[in-house]
């Protein structure tokens, strides 16, 4: 039963034919870093069956793949993959950029560096699982800029430590006080129209990396915009505009989800008034599982 669900959630394959996934792996250089046609066929695959739905015409799917950016896809699909000529190029194209963007984080040299050099483990990919390898760089997939999806992995890595070692002494402190912890209360999103549900995890899925991270640490934890522009290394006006536009983005997104799934532009939007504290809740619950599974697209 839980096979054929997960089949049912599962992208459709999007075969996107030998001629362009030779172009492509040319264009990328992909073979420096270790990565064959064939490697790199699924790579492109895989990105474009996650983005575009499986009626995409070929000229959409080509379109689509050829405004990636590809040579810092087949850096990363490299790096995932062991290659240790892939692995030599990033840390000289990276490594210095990741300490500055960490300095900019923790001031002190050695807590910056430290906080950069943590991320290299995951990245590279030691950890295996059923044979296979594990690295965060398998997450991206080259809709931006690799640098700024390692920011974005960086900064969320950094709140992560600042969560652990604020949670922990709340925790200890309310404990040493006699706090008794409550059972968690049932789950008030359990009301929420499954089709609202549905497009907005469609929504937030379609999103890339830095966006949820944006979403994520604005709505969930309260960060202030300038405070989000140091974590990312850009203005605070910047954030502002990626702000607006996400936000608008993703309404628009999950009312053409509803539309999608049987409802009429006026049902749609009702259904988001009606619900907005149930969606509210349901997006952070889901930015929530997201900021659990990341790192930063």
């Amino acid at each position: 039963m839980r096979g054929s669900q997960e089949t049912a959630t599962r992208p459709a394959k999007i075969n996107i034919g030998e001629s362009l996934a030779a172009q492509l792996h040319r264009e990328a250089g992909a073979e420096k870093f270790g990565l064959t046609l064939a490697a790199f066929s699924v790579v492109l695959e895989e990105v474009a069956s996650k983005y575009l739905p499986a009626t995409a015409m070929a000229s959409e799917v080509s379109s689509f793949l050829t405004h990636l950016r590809l040579e810092e896809l087949a850096l990363a699909r490299g790096c995932a993959l062991g290659s240790e000529s892939a692995w030599e190029i990033f840390l000289t194209r990276y490594r210095e950029k990741l300490f500055g963007a960490a300095h900019s984080m923790v001031p002190a040299d050695a807590n910056a560096r430290e906080l950069a050099d943590s991320l290299y483990a995951d990245l590279y990919g030691t950890r295996t699982a059923e044979g296979g390898r594990i690295s965060k760089l398998n997450s991206f997939t080259g809709r931006g800029s690799l640098e700024g999806w390692l920011r974005a992995v960086l900064a969320q890595e950094y709140v992560n430590r600042f969560r652990r070692q604020q949670r922990y002494v709340s925790l200890e402190e309310q404990a040493e006080a006699g706090a008794q912890f409550e059972a968690e209360s049932p789950d008030p999103t359990q009301a929420i129209d499954a089709r609202l549900r549905e497009a907005t995890d469609e929504a937030l899925g379609s999103l890339a990396a830095e966006d949820k991270f944006i979403l994520a640490n604005y709505y969930l934890d309260g960060r202030r915009l300038a405070e989000i522009a140091r974590l990312l290394g850009v203005h605070e006006s910047t954030i502002s505009r990626k702000l607006e536009k996400i936000t608008a983005g993703t309404r628009n997104a999950i009312l053409s989800g509803l539309m999608k799934r049987g409802m009429n532009r006026k049902e749609a939007e009702q259904t988001l008034e009606v619900e907005v504290t149930e969606l509210s809740l349901d997006v952070r619950r889901r930015l929530m599982q997201e900021k659990g599974q990341q790192t930063v697209p």
